[in-house]
């Protein structure tokens, strides 16, 4: 059955090697992020196919019994290939690409692991609803049940099942959820998150272990839109903290070829009671400290961050749980980049604080211009 999945997952790959670049004649161009939208919770937690690119995205930090932490991302990609249906589907028809990955980091062993699913839709092998959250990838899921939102997945002997149950409303980024990722037209995308998510389950952390229950906090993402960097974008840096004052900080940074930063770039900051405010690049101070190299793939990765927003009197310094959480799908091997869990200390508003979330680099291993 292994074999059967890699062959399947190989002859899809190839598939959409051959036809990602194609647009068949008359075939219309994907809709941009352009205005407002009205967003309507809980239907806009679920699938937006009219769009090319979309992704639902969860990292956490938990800890169990014994006190011992652990990192965790899973997200769940639809990537659209074409933006019509075949006049007569079938359930082999390919018009969307589903992808999963999902990463786990053990602080105390000093381990990362990470998994990846490659996959077409049909006949019932991954899919989304388009109502509410609800999207599955070979067996793994995520599924907005009665308020909360319950993460499944299994692979080589680790398993992740946790419960993450919303303490703060979602938050829209950008204007009203129009992220700008670059000056033009339609570099934006939708985004709406919920920031801030109590989490409790189990984990398998690695093989031969018995399940471990944990409990901690999450961080959801939602993003959907028909572009993703420009052309001269090469890749981000995106940041999700969370303050021992009960605030949420959101920044991400995208990177011009020249090594500059996209003006568009911005964050979110989130109040203890949920209320937000958006920040332009000019209330936001990035400082790296340190760099990681990977023995693997050569990509040198920022690894200490100083981050300042000296409106609201803050400063935090922040460093990864441990250095290698370098991500390298076997489905998709030119998509590598860093996705890890972090944490830290520092000041806001005269007081101390302390910081925990993830961070995710791409583009500094390879060009993400040619998976994209």
């Amino acid at each position: 059955m292994k074999a059967i999945v890699r062959m399947a997952a190989g002859a899809i790959l190839a598939w959409c090697l051959i036809a990602w670049p194609l647009k068949s004649a008359g075939e219309p161009e994907w809709p941009k992020a352009v205005r407002d939208r009205t967003w309507v919770f809980p239907r806009d937690h679920g699938a937006h196919p009219e769009f090319k690119t979309e992704w639902w995205y969860f990292t956490g930090q938990l800890a169990d019994a014994e006190g011992r932490k652990f990192g965790y991302q899973l997200t769940f990609f639809r990537e659209g290939l074409r933006r019509t249906a075949d006049a007569s589907p079938n359930p082999w028809s390919v018009r969307d690409l589903a992808m999963a990955h999902w990463t786990m980091t053990n602080a105390a062993a000093d381990e990362f692991r990470c998994s990846d699913l490659l996959s077409r839709t049909g006949p019932g092998l991954a899919g989304w609803r388009t109502e509410t959250l609800d999207v599955n990838v070979l067996g793994w899921s995520a599924r907005l049940e009665n308020g909360t939102i319950v993460l499944h997945a299994a692979k080589g002997g680790m398993t992740l099942d946790l419960v993450l149950s919303p303490r703060k409303p979602p938050v829209l980024h950008g204007q009203n959820g129009l992220s700008r990722k670059g000056p033009a037209e339609g570099e934006a995308s939708y985004y709406a998150s919920w920031t801030d998510l109590e989490t409790r389950g189990k984990i398998i952390p690695r093989p031969g272990r018995a399940p471990s229950p944990v409990q901690g906090r999450s961080w959801f993402d939602h993003e959907f839109g028909s572009g993703l960097l420009a052309e001269n974008q090469t890749g981000w840096d995106w940041i999700s903290l969370h303050f021992s004052d009960g605030r949420d900080l959101m920044i991400y940074l995208l990177r011009r070829q020249d090594r500059s930063i996209e003006s568009a770039s911005s964050g979110t900051l989130i109040e203890a009671d949920g209320r937000s405010r958006h920040l332009n690049l000019s209330e936001i101070e990035v400082d790296v400290r340190d760099h990681w190299k990977s023995p693997r793939s050569g990509g040198r990765y920022p690894s200490r961050w100083r981050i300042r927003l000296p409106d609201e009197g803050l400063e935090v310094f922040i460093r990864p749980l441990i250095a290698d959480q370098e991500v390298r799908p076997a489905a998709m091997p030119a998509l590598i980049y860093w996705e890890g869990a972090v944490f830290g200390e520092g000041r806001a508003r005269g007081k101390a604080v302390k910081a925990e979330g993830y961070i995710e680099l791409t583009g500094y291993a390879g060009d993400l211009r040619t998976v994209f």
